[in-house]
């Protein structure tokens, strides 16, 4: 799917985001997926395929399954959150395969079985002018602002597939490679990683205070099929 659309997307859908519950807290998020209550899906135009996410529940747990085949759409957190607050985001998930077309450098191969995205939201106020002028003349053509960066958490195909990459699509995102090839599928792990940490080593700047949370499994540029599950997902101080 390509990125830049997804970034505009996902800020054109029509219910805004809505901040998080103003409590003192050490967590903001902590989704364990008895519900999608919180979630919205999202679809993108020209794509007539879309990938699935439902609630699977157990006698003893609940968990995501997202599930592609030759398919492409995402569901997102309604919530904002604070990332210089609540840095650090945890999460436990699970692949069944990987994409043996898949290849991060190129568009063609921009799909995963899998991926966390953290949105920064654009900020007009704290913006140099030629950002102003930029995200002013998108707001303009689509009706509101894009999202003024992203990182990407991905599980990539290949097992070379290491570190951090720009989009083949855009120099707004960042493709931050967790698990790669097909050496984990087929077993839950745990990631936990530090949003202020990351951006400065991709962006080498500091980021929008302000984001939001996103995860995809998309095949429509391979034509490939997968599924995969996130057990829960958790953004919290750094503690």
């Amino acid at each position: 799917m390509q990125t830049s659309l997804l970034l505009f997307i996902f800020s054109l859908l029509p219910l805004p985001f809505l901040p998080f519950p103003a409590v003192a807290s050490q967590v903001a998020l902590h989704e364990d997926f008895a519900t999608l209550d919180n979630w919205e899906t999202v679809t993108f135009p020209k794509i007539a395929r879309h990938s699935s996410y439902e609630v699977r529940q157990t006698e003893t747990e609940n968990y995501l399954v997202a599930q592609s085949s030759d398919s492409a759409s995402a569901i997102r957190y309604i919530h904002e959150f604070d990332v210089v607050r609540y840095p650090v985001v945890k999460w436990r998930w699970k692949v069944d395969n990987v994409y043996s077309k898949g290849n991060l450098l190129e568009k063609a191969g921009d799909d995963y079985p899998l991926r966390v995205y953290i949105m920064f939201k654009y900020e007009p106020g704290q913006a140099s002018l030629g950002e102003q002028m930029k995200y002013g003349l998108a707001k303009i053509v689509y009706g509101a602002y894009p999202p003024h960066s992203s990182l990407n958490y991905i599980w990539a195909n290949q097992e070379e597939e290491q570190g951090i990459h720009p989009s083949p699509y855009t120099d707004k995102a960042r493709l931050l490679v967790l698990r790669a090839g097909s050496k984990d599928t087929g077993l839950w792990v745990e990631e936990k990683i530090n949003i202020l940490d990351d951006y400065r080593k991709s962006f080498g700047t500091e980021p929008p205070a302000t984001a939001s949370i996103a995860i995809m499994n998309d095949s429509d540029n391979t034509g490939e099929a997968a599924t995969s599950y996130v057990d829960y997902i958790m953004v919290q101080e750094d503690k």
